[in-house]
């Protein structure tokens, strides 16, 4: 996807990478806060006929997230077998109409920040349980994967691979799941050339609000295709999807470039996604703190190359997919390309890497961090989309002022275009056809006290979010977190009237995907 130090690019996830055990945690917490007529509801719950079931004593396991700053007790958490099981489930929820406030969550590998996956009293289905659906690889001219909503992209690379083939546009940490992502867009350095995850998508599989299984395309049942891309699981629950593939590389060329002006960095980076023959994967990040050794003897657990204590820079990171038989040539395309651009001189790093272990980085690169206990720490992760005018004010008071003499890591930063993405699907973004990502990562201690503390890193991710709104910059929230639906109408903007359209034909009474906080229990009002 850590923050004190500035410890390596490859760390910015770190965390993601550990399967944090907080059973002792909630062992001890107290269900009172969750509805108390949802537990009359478990007997006709256990009653109902499924292929897997519902577990009602381990629900601990699913009352946590990555984030780890919410924790939510659910009624129950569902094991389905079968894509039925998901839609029973629905069916009988929505039949209690008015005589209940139970809602639905699809869970996938847990990895939302701000408690979206959890269900305080209700129902969370562990979408990985499903065994119905087959990993299913279609080669030819039109090649193509079909997919469980609860598979982990990891998954999906290894069995790809072997075909020779491979997705177009990933994120940086694939441990997660194909309905996790493609329900916000799934965003990394592929996308300025295959947009999102969302873009590379054929056809879907969703189970609505009012317990439909609903095959939908571009050219079937589209309202609903294109409003679940995106959609944050308010339409619908993905169960399936087929996902578009191209031939695989076996090799990438991994390039790290400094740089110390923001404005030749940018320059550089929208001169990158605009040629025809570039990069295939493009992204940047900022070092505003004390920076890690820079080890060339293990490229994959290498940070950044050293910089002086107290200047910003910023790093430029490229890669580009080839074959052992094209390695001259694209030795000498790196290099030509290399050679128009602006960064310091011999700051540069590359290494070759296999597709696979480069893909795969973040997970490879601190496996051994697993063996650590991060149960107390938090991840008060802010992710915004910026537009292109917009970007030079916005780092000039972010990076200059706002984090000035923070050791605020990591932070991402890097540009893709929009022309040729899916407008129609749900996902908000600025107006303008170029739009940089600008994500800061930072995990801190659960404990608020100390300038690294929780709440002084929450207090200044809103002074961030107050200058973009009291600025007029046009940013958006990418992984969004708003508490009332005014917030959220400010969001969407003008394209508010539409989602809540959708809302209200296939989830109208609001069942699906509370932790959103988005919409009220009961008829959607638009």
């Amino acid at each position: 996807m850590v923050a004190h130090n500035f410890k390596s690019l490859l760390s910015v996830f770190v965390v993601l990478l550990l399967n944090i055990n907080l059973c002792s945690y909630f062992s001890h917490a107290s269900p009172d806060s969750a509805n108390s007529s949802s537990h009359d509801l478990a007997s006709p719950l256990k009653g109902l006929k499924l292929n897997g079931s519902f577990d009602f004593s381990n629900t601990s396991v699913v009352a946590y997230d990555f984030g780890n700053r919410f924790h939510f007790l659910p009624l129950a958490v569902l094991l389905p077998k079968t894509v039925s099981d998901i839609s029973t489930t629905i069916k009988y929820v929505f039949d209690l109409a008015n005589n209940s406030e139970l809602t639905v969550t699809a869970r996938g590998h847990g990895h939302s920040l701000q408690g979206q996956s959890q269900n305080n009293g209700g129902i969370v289905i562990s979408m990985e349980s499903l065994e119905e659906q087959k990993m299913y690889i279609q080669t030819g001219d039109l090649p193509y994967v079909d997919v469980s909503g609860g598979e982990l992209w990891i998954n999906i690379l290894h069995e790809t691979v072997k075909q020779g083939l491979t997705p177009k546009s990933w994120t940086d940490y694939l441990y997660l799941s194909v309905g996790g992502t493609l329900s916000n867009a799934g965003i990394s350095g592929q996308a300025f050339r295959y947009g999102p995850q969302i873009n590379n998508v054929y056809q879907l599989e969703v189970v609505t609000g009012k317990g439909d299984i609903v095959n939908c395309s571009e050219k079937e049942n589209a309202d609903l295709f294109y409003g679940v891309l995106g959609g944050l699981g308010q339409l619908g629950i993905i169960t399936k999807a087929r996902i578009s593939l191209e031939p695989a590389p076996k090799l990438v060329k991994w390039i790290r470039v400094l740089y110390s002006n923001f404005k030749l960095f940018t320059k550089d980076q929208e001169q990158l996604i605009s040629l025809n023959n570039t990069f295939d994967y493009i992204q940047g990040f900022v070092m505003t703190g004390l920076s890690s050794n820079f080890s060339r003897k293990n490229p994959l657990q290498a940070g950044p190359p050293s910089r002086s204590e107290g200047k910003i820079l910023y790093c430029l990171e490229v890669a580009k997919y080839f074959n052992p038989e094209d390695t001259n040539t694209t030795n000498q395309f790196t290099e030509n390309i290399l050679s128009s651009l602006n960064y310091i001189p011999h700051t540069i790093f590359q290494t070759d890497v296999p597709y696979v272990d480069f893909l795969d980085r973040v997970h490879l690169s601190d496996l051994k961090l697993k063996e650590k206990d991060l149960a107390n720490v938090t991840q008060p992760w802010l992710i915004v989309l910026v537009p292109k005018s917009s970007i030079q004010s916005f780092a000039k008071e972010v990076f200059g002022n706002i984090l000035a003499n923070t050791s605020y890591n990591p932070i991402l930063i890097y540009p893709f275009n929009q022309s040729s993405w899916k407008h129609n699907t749900s996902m908000v973004t600025p107006a303008e056809d170029i739009i940089y990502l600008a994500a800061f990562l930072t995990s801190a201690p659960s404990s608020s006290s100390g300038p690294d503390g929780l709440d002084n890193i929450l207090t200044i991710n809103k002074r961030i979010l107050d200058f973009c709104e009291t600025a007029k910059l046009g940013v958006k929230q990418y992984l969004p977190f708003y508490e009332t639906q005014g917030e959220w109408r400010a969001h969407f903007g003008d394209r508010w009237e539409v989602f809540a359209q959708r809302k209200s034909t296939f989830d109208p009474l609001s069942i699906l995907a509370p932790g959103q906080r988005i919409f009220s229990r009961g008829p959607v009002m638009s």
